[in-house]
């Protein structure tokens, strides 16, 4: 049973940038069905991620801290340079706070606790990447609120400790839970739950996408200029947060698997929790960003994979065998 569970979750692992999409559909398309799922949103959440923090390690992440360059860069990258790059480039091409909101919230959030996928995939520095997850996941609620104070207008009614409360229980407390059970049980403990809990969490990611959709779906209008215009600027930004992260490795002459880690921790979003926390609570137009962003960002993560960081893989293959 287990290998079969495994199978599974392989399987749903890869179908990541497929049923995020999908998810959207569902829940525009059949708002009736997934709206009573709003009031458990923040619980399955917190399965996600407590999945995901079971296979983070303090001692991982001890290691990874005495070499902080690499985490100060994505930092700087990550929470100054993109929420900026949002702010005013929503800013030059709208005339809507809401949604302007919307951009700086998308690019404040936390890197996506699936990105370790990505970084399994890409082979990138394992280290690093859970590293730079589990700091991000636990500092979110001091990140993005502040990020929010600075940039958003004063004119929108923010409850910013109703945010932090939301991202507490979303991402920090299940996972201080799942790393603490993988230190004191060795290992044991993920290793007997994790192959069913896995393959429900990513049922769960389904549910809360869906779910959160739904609550903005009289609000969409894909046949409106404005939709397609905040695609295409949620796609650019997108796109420069993979090449920002890139140029990391290059100025700080990382090697390949730590800059692969760099460019999938700067690339993706934690867009469920953004996603969550905008329904809960801003008006509808500022959720617009991050749902175009559920829709694109792992299909972009794969395509920016391919392009960016299978060169780096071929250069230290070709590197190998030169030295042998």
């Amino acid at each position: 049973m287990p290998s079969s569970l495994y199978k599974i979750n392989h399987y749903l692992d890869r179908l990541i940038p497929l049923t995020t999409p999908l998810a959207v559909a569902f829940g525009l398309l059949l708002p009736s069905v997934f709206l009573p799922l709003r009031p458990f949103v923040i619980l399955l959440f917190a399965v996600m991620t407590f999945s995901g923090a079971l296979k983070l390690t303090a001692g991982e992440l001890g290691a990874a801290v005495r070499s902080p360059v690499p985490i100060l860069l994505f930092f700087l990258t990550s929470h100054i340079l993109m929420p900026l790059a949002g702010f005013l480039s929503s800013s030059f091409f709208f005339d809507n706070p809401d949604l302007i909101a919307g951009f700086v919230l998308l690019f404040a959030g936390p890197t996506a606790v699936s990105g370790f996928i990505w970084v399994q995939i890409f082979k990138g520095d394992k280290a690093l990447g859970l590293t730079l997850i589990l700091l991000d996941t636990l500092l979110a609620p001091l990140i993005v609120p502040a990020t929010l104070s600075v940039f958003v207008s004063t004119d929108i009614a923010m409850d910013i400790s109703g945010i932090a409360v939301s991202l507490l229980f979303m991402v920090v407390v299940p996972t201080i839970i799942g790393v603490t059970l993988n230190e004191t049980s060795k290992g044991k403990i993920p290793k007997a739950i994790c192959p069913a809990l896995d393959p429900f969490a990513k049922i769960c990611l389904i549910l809360v996408i869906a779910a959160n959709s739904s609550a903005i779906a009289p609000v969409v209008r894909f046949n409106e200029p404005l939709f397609w215009a905040v695609a295409l600027l949620c796609v650019t930004l997108t796109v420069a947060g993979f090449l920002f992260a890139k140029l990391n490795g290059i100025v700080g002459k990382f090697s390949n698997e730590k800059t692969t880690s760099l460019i999938i921790a700067g690339g993706l979003r934690n867009n469920s929790a953004v996603m969550t926390i905008a329904v809960t609570f801003f008006p509808e137009a500022t959720v617009l960003p991050t749902l175009v962003s559920i829709i694109v960002q792992q299909t972009i993560a794969a395509i920016m994979g391919k392009l960016v960081i299978k060169k780096n893989k071929e250069d230290l293959t070709m590197s190998n065998t030169e030295e042998e």
